[in-house]
């Protein structure tokens, strides 16, 4: 037991043998209709590395493959899955739960978004109530015949993160960062609450590793030297891809098309989720 034990198991993520609860004790069952096979996270140390970005292009890749993907909009204070979707139309529900929106090419998708009046209203509220909210969306959506689920969680090791791992079986995250040094350290933290939660980590993403001139085919990297190859060596991590800076897919996804993004840097990504 630790020190500075507070006896409260619940926000504790130490395996301490005086631990009162087990792991499994704040596992939440999904919606009774719902049938869920691979739940995978997609996280990030810090905010504006393109985690959005990355969970959409994933779930359009493995639908492309023939499987059937899911989004739980997990961020849900900065909710942008929707748009990059081109979704327009609100989640519907009845007495039996709440229905996810499909997307143009049969993707199923719960946001915040989807139940707001206006997309830009904000959601004011208190850690607590956006991790019940998240838990929600896992409990009381009807998710059906999903093959891969991923969930966009917001940056950063804070409630929502912590009650996901606690509360959703989640078989593996993906950590997506950029090159700067800076932000080694921020994923060092989400790296080691990984473990600290015995969440397996499927590996590293690097956005915005280099920008390749479409006049010459040289490559330029503009935020530096990449140093993930050394956060990966430091906790025994695989590199599973490097994606460039591409105006195309940034478009993409203002204009809600990113179904129809073309790129293979995922690809080595969707033959591990295939393996798993």
């Amino acid at each position: 037991m630790s020190q500075n034990c507070n006896q409260n198991c619940g926000s504790c993520a130490e395996n301490c043998a005086d631990r009162k609860e087990s792991k499994d004790s704040f596992r939440e069952n999904p919606h009774e209709m719902s049938s869920i096979k691979k739940v995978i996270g997609i996280v990030s140390g810090k905010g504006g590395v393109g985690k959005s970005m990355v969970t959409s292009m994933l779930a359009v890749i493995m639908n492309r493959m023939g499987y059937h993907s899911a989004v739980l909009d997990a961020d849900v204070t900065g909710p942008s899955i929707p748009k990059a979707f081109g979704i327009k139309e609100k989640a519907t529900g009845s007495e039996l739960g709440l229905f996810p929106v499909k997307s143009k090419t049969g993707i199923d998708i719960m946001s915040v978004n989807l139940l707001l009046e206006n997309d830009t209203d904000p959601v004011v509220w208190r850690g607590p109530i956006i991790a019940g909210a998240v838990k929600q969306f896992w409990t009381d959506v009807i998710w059906n015949d999903v093959d891969f689920m991923f969930i966009d969680m917001p940056p950063g090791t804070g409630d929502v993160p912590l009650t996901v791992f606690q509360s959703i079986p989640v078989d593996g995250i993906i950590i997506v960062t950029s090159p700067q040094e800076l932000v080694s350290m921020i994923v060092s933290k989400a790296v080691k609450m990984a473990e600290m939660m015995n969440i397996p980590i499927i590996g590293l993403v690097e956005n915005m590793s280099y920008f390749k001139c479409p006049d010459c085919g040289k490559e330029y990297k503009i935020f530096g030297d990449s140093h993930i190859d050394e956060i990966a060596e430091k906790h025994n991590l695989k590199v599973l891809a490097k994606l460039p800076i591409n105006p195309k897919i940034s478009a993409a996804c203002d204009k809600g098309l990113i179904e129809l993004f073309e790129g293979d840097w995922l690809d080595p990504v969707a033959k591990i989720l295939q393996d798993l």
